[in-house]
């Protein structure tokens, strides 16, 4: 078999598996599906399994609407139901189960945060896909360059999705050529010549609004396609997370040289992530434009005044005072105020909500 067709047999092997099928019953149904129809000793002896096992597994196959037991012929026969009829009525069945479903799900917190070690290339990027595809508001990736194709339409996605999206590629040699083809991947790109570093870091939300985060930090090598050559960690853990965030901008993000910056967006706009809002005020800024925000603030404040200062080392060139400042200060009546965003610590004030406008 060639290595194409083994990478496929393995996969449908893997995915049978997260369906709950076991060896054995994969064993019989691949068979069934290459051979069409066959008894129960062709079987037996094709998949190396015992004909009494094949009995009981025919019937479980069969109870799930893969397989056909003809129990009127002679010898017995089982024949393969056609994937297309037989995966459109599992489907079928999902959706029919799912509004059911939906009513009894208690969306709560996981109990215990996730921490697991992740050593396969192929998992790493599938969850990456994963955490990409789902995530709310921010996305935050650093791979090496010959990755960067397997998540392109993901990356573009959230873009499009108007999420918030760092991207730092590394192993990059051609500057010129970067700033070209990441261009619109995210809304800033850095490429370093390094490649020491696998991370990703979004965050999710639930239908009870509640913010979880997802990170995997890791060896570059995780990447490279061969076994143990590098290991990576996925944390859900908020402040576990939080700290990996905090240590990619504060340790790596600013080793890379920008390649692309987007375009500021139209204003008014209200902002519900505040590192956007931070980012999109520091682009109106660097044009010369004054800006005014009305800030909803966690104790139920609103702040409204003049932006008097724009903190932060996101883009070019760093306007903040201490590592990892991301912050607005707003002339109010009662003089200058500081506000940061989600867990902030040395501001004066908590944003929820940031509403720009030219002032």
């Amino acid at each position: 078999m060639s290595g194409y067709g083994e990478s496929k047999d393995e996969m449908l092997r893997e995915e049978l598996g997260e369906f709950g099928f076991s060896n054995k019953e994969i064993d019989v149904y691949l068979t069934l599906l290459e051979r069409g129809e066959a008894t129960t000793g062709t079987i037996s002896e094709d998949a190396d399994v015992t004909q009494q096992a094949v009995y009981s597994i025919t019937d479980r196959l069969e109870d799930r609407g893969l397989v056909r037991v003809n129990d009127h012929a002679s010898p017995k026969t089982i024949r393969a139901i056609p994937p297309d009829e037989s995966m459109a009525t599992l489907a079928g069945r999902i959706d029919s189960i799912t509004p059911v479903l939906e009513e009894r799900f208690n969306d709560t917190e996981p109990q215990t945060p996730e921490l697991k070690m992740v050593k396969s290339q192929k998992t790493a990027i599938k969850r990456l896909r994963d955490a990409i595809s789902k995530a709310q508001r921010e996305v935050i990736v650093a791979i090496p360059e010959h990755i960067y194709p397997e998540i392109e339409s993901e990356l573009k996605d959230a873009v499009e999705r108007d999420l918030l999206v760092f991207l730092l590629v590394q192993d990059v040699d051609n500057l010129e050529e970067a700033r070209n083809r990441y261009r619109g991947a995210a809304d800033v790109v850095r490429c370093w010549s390094e490649n020491v570093l696998f991370l990703f870091a979004t965050d999710s939300q639930s239908r009870k609004h509640r913010t979880t985060q997802s990170v995997l930090i890791g060896d570059a090598q995780l990447l490279s396609g061969t076994h143990d050559r590098g290991d990576g960690v996925a944390v859900s853990e908020q402040h576990l997370a939080g700290s990996v965030r905090g240590m990619f901008f504060s340790a790596y993000w600013l080793a890379g040289e920008e390649v692309f910056v987007t375009e500021p967006d139209s204003f008014p706009k209200t902002f519900e992530w505040f590192w956007q809002a931070v980012l999109h005020a520091r682009l109106h800024q660097k044009s010369g434009v004054d800006l005014w925000a009305d800030i909803e603030t966690t104790d139920g404040q609103t702040i409204s005044g003049t932006v008097s200062q724009i903190r932060q080392a996101l883009i070019e060139p760093p306007t903040n005072e201490h590592t990892l400042e991301t912050s607005l200060y707003i002339e109010t009546d009662a003089g200058e105020v500081s506000v940061g965003g989600q867990n902030t610590i040395l501001e004066d004030y908590e944003a929820t909500s940031v509403t720009l406008r030219p002032d």
